[in-house]
């Protein structure tokens, strides 16, 4: 074998390694939170504690968002391998400081996510170059097998991390940040010693005032999205608070002053001129609309398991995050399945018929799981999730080929970040759109359930209209945790105690609050699946507007 072809496999297996590792530790939080709040002495739904939950995860998709594209340019400007190698050192340093977190309580939070930023620049350097490197090292003829392993890895490994997440927590809330570090040690040794920069570099200066107008601006809207998910002023969400609508008006007004700053500069950050290549905006544009679409699903599967599905067949609230992953995995055989070989596919009849077809399946998986109840049998259920794998698979691979070989060899780092800037702030996006989607669709009718619900098994009617009155958002957060809140929601007034011991059972035990929950849960879930399958149908119309399949 040459040593090109050699390169070219090395190049593919230490950037999917390095793609894993940072799409695991992108979810694997999320389905652990309930034993990292156990483990640093802090009570999730505490409505103090609401912000540190959300800033565990959202912290981590915020600074990748923000930071691919300039990652992505200096790629071009100074080596893609060395950005990249730096991005796995950065990576593993965070993992362990993430692991040995000194402090409890709100303290020992702010640590976490403090860390969690860090490793997510890491990360941002990995997601940036990543792609790049492979297209550097790759023919035109295999660049979409290539890209397609890459990619749906990374895309399984969002899934593999819930999975992880859940068995992890089981042993050691810690071991959810072990697990990295040794492949962070690694894999940082490998990339050093096997990559090399193969690519065209030019140097340039760096575009300082588009670089900050990006960065204040992404982060001023997604920052905003964050706070607006949570209550104010008695409404269920946050979106009228003066500071949610002041942030979001800033980083309009920023990206706007940043899309002029990048058409007038000679060297700027963000090639807008790419856009004009129709197969990159379409590619684009498509992964961005399924990334809102992906997300939004997750975070849904996650409530629905965790909340009311699996307690309702009998599993333990503490037990829920284990099962929630185990139970979500032929979403990832669909993924491993379809990636790779419509990657090798594509390459051969182009990326416009498996990228679209894939997309049409993901809206037909939406439309399927609206039409299953609640409480669900699973082998359709996990048919459906299957269905929705292979067409995110079929998409992402031929879609990401696609975008990476329409633009000129020495743009490279610069497109590769500016595509996983658009997956990374769909998913970040989601949380917001989808959140806020689910809570309104609690918010009419959840108040009447609790009402009833609680007044049935003794609560006194005032008690049972004041907890019926709180924002809808700490029971999402409850069924997202996978947590029975009702002993959060009784405990202030004693009444849960006054109750006898027959009715303190009934409320506290694995089948109330999920079936209390379950009328209202599936009225969000019609409004957030009907909104995911539109997105999901535009994406696919974009796709299809890519064109015909690019000479190589």
């Amino acid at each position: 074998m040459s040593a090109p072809d050699r390169y070219k496999w090395v190049a593919l297996s230490n950037t999917t390694l390095g793609m894993l590792m940072a799409a695991i530790d992108g979810s694997i939080v999320i389905i652990s939170l309930p034993a990292i709040f156990r483990g640093i002495g802090l009570d999730p739904l505490a409505p103090g504690n609401i912000g540190y939950l959300l800033w565990m995860i959202m912290g981590y998709l915020l600074v990748t968002a923000v930071l691919v594209v300039a990652l992505g340019r200096l790629g071009d400007m100074f080596g893609r391998v060395r950005m990249y190698n730096l991005g796995f050192l950065v990576f593993t340093i965070a993992s362990i400081a993430l692991s040995v977190d000194p402090f409890r309580a709100g303290a020992g939070a702010l640590w976490l996510i403090a860390w969690r930023i860090v490793q997510a620049t890491g990360g941002a350097m990995l997601m940036a170059n990543s792609a790049a490197i492979l297209t550097d090292a790759f023919p035109a003829r295999q660049r979409g097998m290539a890209l397609g392993v890459n990619q749906i890895t990374a895309l399984a490994g969002q899934f593999l991390g819930l999975l992880l997440g859940g068995v992890l927590a089981v042993i050691d809330w810690r071991a959810v940040f072990w697990v990295s570090v040794p492949v962070g040690v690694a894999g940082t040794i490998w990339s050093y010693r096997s990559l090399r920069e193969v690519g065209e570099r030019r140097r340039a200066p760096v575009d300082w005032a588009g670089n900050l107008t990006f960065a204040l601006g992404t982060a001023a809207i997604l920052v905003s999205m964050t706070y607006g998910i949570q209550p104010h002023g008695g409404h269920p969400t946050g979106w009228t608070a003066p500071r949610v609508v002041a942030g979001l008006a800033t980083g309009v007004a920023l990206l706007v002053a940043f899309v002029v700053i990048e058409s007038r500069s000679a060297e700027p950050m963000f090639r807008l001129a790419l856009f004009r290549v129709r197969a990159f905006a379409a590619g684009n544009l498509a992964a961005l609309l399924i990334a809102i679409a992906r997300g939004g699903l997750q975070f849904m599967l996650i409530i629905w398991l965790q909340g009311i599905w699996l307690p309702l067949h009998g599993y333990a609230f503490e037990d829920t995050p284990l099962w929630a992953g185990i139970f979500m995995l032929p979403l990832t055989a669909g993924f491993l399945v379809a990636g790779p070989l419509s990657g090798w596919l594509s390459d051969r009849f182009g990326a416009r018929l498996f990228a679209t077809t894939g997309l049409l399946l993901v809206a037909a998986g939406f439309a399927g799981l609206l039409l299953i109840p609640v409480n669900f049998t699973y082998p359709a259920f996990a048919a459906l999730l299957f269905v929705s794998g292979l067409g995110q698979g079929m998409f992402s691979a031929p879609n990401t080929s696609s975008v990476m070989s329409s633009v000129p060899p020495a743009q490279r780092g610069v497109a590769s970040g500016m595509r996983a800037t658009f997956q990374n702030a769909g998913t970040s996006l989601s949380i917001g759109v989808f959140f806020s989607l689910m809570v309104a669709g609690l918010a009419r009718s959840l108040p009447g359930t609790l009402t009833s619900g609680l007044t049935a098994q003794g609560v006194p009617p005032g008690v049972a209209a004041d907890v019926a009155s709180l924002p809808p958002v700490s029971t999402l957060f409850a069924a997202f945790l996978g947590s029975n809140p009702v002993e959060h929601l009784l405990g202030p007034s004693g009444a849960l105690t006054a109750l006898p011991t027959g009715g303190r059972a009934v409320l506290t035990g694995r089948e109330f609050f999920p079936s209390l929950i379950a009328a209202p849960f599936h009225q969000g879930l019609v409004v957030v699946f009907t909104a995911a399958t539109a997105m999901t149908l535009l994406a696919a119309a974009a796709s299809f507007a890519r064109g015909r399949r690019l000479a190589s």
